[in-house]
């Protein structure tokens, strides 16, 4: 078994090589706002494959994705309703992540359902990777069940061997998971209550 590689995110070529890995399928952990993620391409069943292998965990449980800016979102879902769109331009970056309609090019292997979690992390280096990766698929970076981490070190006693690299950006917040809506049909459903409430979501409506 490969030691995996340590990388800090001040290295000047921290994106550039992590880039790389996710070209070639392979798979990196990285801090985001809240814990640290492990993540391969949105549109690589091998490396997708890879993340399951690593975390041990359950082929049915879908993978959100996370992306850098609303430009991307046109590759994963095959639809947004305008109020969606509303949600995700004033609550993004930030704890919110979106239940949509997925792209039919998406591999079977990110999700067996038809919609996606989609998330733009409140954290300044992830988003620079993510303008240059695109979009990733993203779960915790620890074996399934295991202890959420919130530094590199903690990601190394999980997964060591069974990541190629990790982007070391010290503690991270750790916090309570982001808000879960389904904006997949025409009324808004919150599937996990988190940072932002429904009632935030539905102010944003009635601003006059």
């Amino acid at each position: 078994m490969k030691a995996t590689e340590i990388l800090s995110i001040q290295h000047p070529d921290a994106i550039s090589i992590a880039k790389k890995i996710i070209q070639k399928n392979g798979t990196i952990a990285f801090p985001t706002d809240t814990i640290y993620g492990l993540a391969a391409h949105a549109f690589s069943p091998a490396g997708i494959q890879k993340i399951y292998r690593a975390k041990q965990r359950p082929t049915d449980k879908a993978l959100p994705v996370l992306i850098g800016n609303l430009q991307q979102l046109p590759l994963l879902t095959s639809s947004i309703s305008k109020n969606a769109l509303a949600i995700a331009s004033a609550f993004w970056p930030g704890a919110l992540t979106l239940l949509l309609p997925k792209s039919a090019a998406l591999p079977l292997d990110l999700t067996p359902y038809p919609t996606i979690g989609i998330r733009m992390p409140d954290y300044a280096f992830t988003l620079k990777l993510l303008n240059e990766t695109g979009p990733l698929a993203t779960t915790s970076a620890n074996i399934s069940g295991g202890l959420n981490p919130v530094n590199a070190r903690e990601v190394l006693d999980q997964l060591d061997g069974r990541v190629d690299l990790i982007l070391d950006g010290g503690q991270t917040l750790g916090g309570t998971a982001s808000t879960v809506i389904d904006a997949s049909g025409y009324q808004l459903k919150v599937l996990r209550q988190g940072p932002i409430s429904l009632d935030d979501v539905h102010a944003l409506f009635n601003q006059e």
